[in-house]
């Protein structure tokens, strides 16, 4: 039995120094320590022996597993080893290649736009806040002095969700909430999306974007509207761009006027970005009218303001020469990665 516990050993250990990975060392385990295993088998036949011999092959066989043990072990351990080794020499990295270049997206340019206009009116003095795009009719006509008559309120020009609910079609609701939670001195711009029922061409888009502004304080007059539009102006299209009003009419201020600005593809003088007229419109503005101030409890008698609508989608078209709104809404990389 010592003999044949030596043959084991020695059968083992040559094997494992042979076995080429682990499912071969595993299997080596099992073939001589298993249940089933050679060195099992013949610890079965020490029943047979004298009291005298088992306590001598019981320690050589405890020798025997820890011997075969260590030696799965070392296996494991060395094929583990040779197999990172050869994993690294795979992936060798060439640090002398050039590296992968990723692309870094950029901000919309109705964003860039909007980011821009922000930092001008806050340099003001303006702030900025928000508004629901799901509005009452309350909010964004009846405030506003649009009368019930108004086509404004027709379904073909208003996006209605049932009864008193729309998508609003302007930001100006947002100046009324303003001006319902906050006292005089007012002074804010209301950016976001608003909803008409247009149909979709070149200029014009069912969806849209718009920056209301108001100022709303003792002693404002139409020279502190023009001032502010003017700095506006001039921050957004350059120092030497022209501004031109003329009279308009909008119900919710009186007087009116539209705003226009020198061509920027022209410098003035007419081309077809501007349709040969040399100037191109980028915005209403009027004073703000005593029945809006009276419907949002600020006394007419004792204060005065002034509104403005800017377009951010025709700002960005007339600031970057888009020929075409649609572009600003389709998400054609081509397009976007220019900005």
């Amino acid at each position: 039995m010592k003999q044949q516990l030596e043959q084991i050993r020695a059968t083992a250990l040559e094997a494992l120094e042979r076995a080429q990975n682990e499912q071969e060392i595993d299997a080596l385990r099992v073939r001589f320590l298993g249940k089933k295993g050679e060195l099992t088998a013949i610890l079965k036949q020490m029943g047979g022996l004298s009291p005298e011999q088992r306590p001598v092959v019981g320690q050589l066989a405890n020798e025997v597993r820890a011997d075969i043990e260590a030696a799965i072990e070392r296996a494991l351990s060395a094929r583990k080893e040779q197999a990172l080794a050869e994993r690294l020499q795979k992936e060798t990295v060439d640090i002398t290649m050039p590296g992968k270049v990723c692309q870094i997206g950029g901000l919309h340019p109705v964003n860039l736009v909007l980011e821009d206009l922000i930092d001008v009116f806050q340099s003001m003095g303006f702030d900025v806040v928000d508004g629901p795009e799901v509005e009452t009719e309350y909010y964004n006509f009846t405030a506003l002095n649009v009368p019930a008559d108004h086509p404004a309120r027709d379904m073909q020009d208003t996006f209605f969700l049932g009864k008193d609910l729309l998508l609003r079609s302007q930001t100006s609701c947002a100046q009324i909430r303003t001006m319902e939670t906050r006292k005089p001195p007012i002074r804010v711009i209301c950016p976001g999306r608003v909803f008409r029922a247009d149909e979709v061409d070149a200029t014009h888009s069912p969806v849209f974007h718009q920056c209301e502004g108001l100022v709303v304080d003792k002693g404002i007059t139409m020279c502190d509207l023009k001032g502010v539009l003017e700095q506006f102006a001039h921050e957004i299209y350059g120092p030497d761009t022209k501004v031109r009003f003329r009279p308009s009419f909008f119900p919710f201020t009186e007087p009116s006027v539209e705003v226009d600005v020198s061509c920027a593809a022209c410098g003035g003088k007419g081309c077809r970005v501007c349709k040969d007229a040399g100037w191109i419109e980028i915005l209403g503005a009027g004073m703000v009218h005593p029945n809006v101030l009276r419907y949002c409890g600020i006394d007419p008698e004792v204060y005065s303001g002034f509104a403005f609508g800017i377009g951010l989608d025709r700002l960005a078209t007339t600031r970057y020469k888009i020929s075409d709104i649609r572009l600003l809404f389709e998400n054609d990389l081509r397009f976007l990665s220019q900005f």
